[in-house]
């Protein structure tokens, strides 16, 4: 057998590759070199920065794309663009990376969690407007594993209750609802570009928007306080260094020019793996047909249901995996209400109105399942393989079920 074979019940199989990652060429080589010999490093005196911005903006159908530091900081400038303030409620959901709620802590607002769909594990938007109260100032939709939420539906509950919209799309890159890319059809959209994501610089983030007065606002905060075209030495309100450098913005033009092709290519795997698995009991991918056009598969995503697989864990399950080949993994183990930071309210100085709400009682039943018992979770490098990648995982899958309903 070679390295990329496996004995499994009996037979031989091959190991899913996984594509390497990041990706890069001589692209990146050219951008570097030429950030280098310009000696301009900063984006203040560069030009690359400023040509990423516009080029993922007018991808992603936005007229103002402002780079920042990383997504985390995105989406708690995008807050303060928005006005949000001490003691206002903001919408977010409970399966997502910490920062969404966070975000919303360091800006002394309240995060509400809301619980998600199980077929989608995005945003409940049936519980989303029962959750509004007079506090609610704001929602932060997760465009969970690149499956868009329902925007047209949102958008309009976001209306109805004078409520700002920021998606958070930093899973999301590429991704379309409708027929038109996610990050400008809210208010405002942050995207990551973080080692794992669809598109990296080992770090970074972009803010979009369509509206001018938001990005006048995003640009002061994102650069101290300034606003262009006044002094220098002038500050104007409370913001901090948050700028990208050049060098992420030479590596994310080339990494922008694959965008495009790597995510018609995750989607297409996606769509024959979703094919696949369905047939599988006891395997369901995660729902689609809700109006997206294109699905990113930052993560693909397919739910477990241990009685057909003889009773074994999850987690039992995903170690079973991991050792055939396929890099599975449990995803989010807890709700994110669960996490410490909650449970102890450990917020410091910040969010005192956050302090009052004993997270310890809340609960999301959608989540707490996928978390305990059923998501689990592909990585988006799987997703650039082949067709016959995907019919590996199938036939693996297939196969551990066949031994452990034999055994």
């Amino acid at each position: 057998m070679n390295r990329n074979q496996f004995i499994y019940n009996g037979k031989i199989m091959q190991k899913n590759e996984v594509t390497d990652w990041p990706i890069y060429d001589s692209q990146e080589k050219k951008g570097l070199l030429a950030v280098l010999t310009s000696k301009k490093w900063g984006c203040l005196n560069g030009n690359f920065v400023q040509m990423f911005e516009q080029k993922f903006a007018k991808y992603h159908g936005a007229q103002y794309g402002i780079a920042v530091t990383n997504g985390t900081s995105g989406l708690r400038i995008a807050l303060q663009a928005a006005n949000i303030q001490a003691g206002d409620e903001v919408i977010v959901p409970p399966y997502t990376f910490l920062a969404t709620a966070t975000a919303v802590l360091e800006v002394n607002a309240v995060p509400i969690f809301v619980d998600i769909e199980p077929e989608t594990y995005n945003l409940d938007l049936d519980l989303v407007e029962r959750a509004i109260t007079k506090k609610t100032k704001a929602i932060i939709p997760v465009h969970f594993a690149g499956l868009p939420v329902d925007m047209d539906r949102l958008n309009a509950i976001a209306k109805k209750h004078n409520l700002i919209v920021i998606e958070d799309a930093c899973h999301a890159h590429g991704a379309e609802w409708k027929g038109k890319k996610l990050g400008a059809l809210g208010d405002m959209g942050v995207f990551s570009f973080q080692s794992t994501k669809n598109m990296t610089a080992g770090e970074g983030g972009i803010i979009l928007t369509n509206n001018k007065t938001y990005a006048k606002l995003l640009r002061s905060y994102v650069n101290c306080g300034r606003e262009e075209g006044r002094a220098w030495y002038a500050h104007y309100r409370l913001g901090g260094n948050h700028r990208m450098t050049e060098w992420q913005g030479a590596v994310l033009l080339a990494q922008l020019t694959r965008l495009d092709k790597q995510t018609k290519q995750r989607d297409t795997n996606g769509l024959y793996l979703t094919q696949r698995l369905s047939k599988i009991p006891g395997i369901v991918p995660l729902k689609r047909g809700i109006g997206e056009t294109r699905h990113s598969y930052h993560l693909y995503i397919f739910k477990y249901k241990k009685e057909f697989f003889n009773n074994i864990p999850k987690q039992e399950f995903v170690s079973i995996l991991n050792r055939n080949g396929i890099p599975a993994s449990i995803g989010y183990p807890i709700p994110l209400y669960k996490q410490p930071l909650f449970i102890n309210q450990n917020f410091g100085s910040y969010a005192a109105a956050a302090k009052k709400i004993n997270y310890r009682a809340v609960y999301c039943p959608n989540c707490e399942i996928a978390c305990k018992q059923e998501a689990i979770w592909l990585p988006q490098t799987v997703m650039l393989g082949s067709k016959k990648d995907m019919d590996d995982i199938v036939y693996t899958i297939e196969s551990i079920q066949h031994k452990l309903l034999r055994s």
